[in-house]
């Protein structure tokens, strides 16, 4: 056994607080959203709750009152679950930039410190040594609340990423966190995307998969009815329930827009998007069936 794999399973024997993992069958198919939703719905529960991605690309920073980094998604969630933002909800900030070169790079930033621009074949060559890092900080977070919601990245079902990855399914292992998969109906083929990301997945981390969210559904739901029944019959996964389009008047992130900066300063700002993530707490407890879950 190598070293990696006998840390995994020695660290992941000690014990977590329960966890909930938002994944998509692509990006933007509404994860950050409804991991803020989720940290929103437990912290009204009662619960300690912390939101937590292992690693995040994206162009929009938090920087804390001690000059640290981490993505404005998981600033955001922290203010779902009311938290102080902290630099474990996402211990590795990947921020597109250019390399000297003119190619693309990325500036690294580990616990919020950055480790400097490089190619990303460079950063890919580290991402042992940083997943064990990784564990040790969602170990310690974990110790510290009563839920950890996780979110996903891209896709779980990218093939040819299997052995790059350290935020979808390894990561949703190591946590003992029970996944929800999310479809975008939106952009149409959402039947589809289920049910191949699903076919891709290894047993074991299909195995992790608790239920399906069809979001972003406009029209009659009866229409609906006969896929979501063939659903079931391909996947044997429940869907949870099917989330209605809405103008979310929150920040969307997305790794190719334009640089934000956000600091304590303007913290206010997150702190008026309450009401907005007030509704979001709502919409879940109204449409999904989250007693399916079983998280407490």
């Amino acid at each position: 056994m190598s070293f990696k794999q006998n840390f995994e399973q020695e660290a992941s024997k000690k014990p977590l607080s329960p966890a909930l993992m938002l994944q998509g069958t692509s990006s933007h198919v509404g994860k950050s959203i409804l991991t803020a939703a989720f940290c929103r719905y437990y912290y009204q529960l009662g619960f300690k709750v912390a939101p937590f991605k292992a690693q995040n690309m994206s162009s929009k920073l938090y920087v804390t009152s001690d000059g640290l980094c981490i993505s404005t998604a998981q600033a955001l969630q922290a203010q779902a679950a009311k938290v102080v933002p902290d630099v474990r909800m996402n211990p590795i900030l990947l921020k597109p930039e250019k390399l000297k070169n003119g190619e693309s790079g990325v500036e690294v930033f580990w616990l919020g410190k950055s480790q400097g621009i490089m190619p990303i074949q460079e950063y890919f060559a580290k991402k042992e040594e940083y997943f064990k890092g990784v564990c040790e900080v969602y170990a310690e977070l974990s110790s510290e609340n009563d839920i950890i919601i996780l979110e996903g990245a891209g896709s779980p079902a990218e093939i040819n990423l299997r052995d790059q990855d350290l935020v979808n399914m390894r990561m949703a292992d190591f946590a003992k966190a029970k996944v929800l998969l999310i479809g975008d109906i939106e952009r149409g083929g959402v039947f589809a995307s289920l049910v191949g990301t699903l076919a891709l997945l290894l047993p074991p981390e299909r195995d992790l998969v608790v239920g399906l969210i069809i979001n972003k559904f406009r029209g009659d739901f009866s229409i609906l009815q006969p896929g979501l029944e063939l659903l079931l019959q391909y996947t044997e996964k429940p869907c949870l329930g099917v989330l209605p389009y809405i103008d979310v008047e929150l920040p969307e992130e997305d790794s190719l827009g334009s640089g934000l900066v956000l600091s304590p300063q303007n913290l206010d700002d997150l702190k008026q998007l309450d009401p907005a993530l007030d509704n979001l707490a709502v919409l879940i407890k109204k449409y999904l069936n989250l007693s399916e879950i079983n998280l407490i």
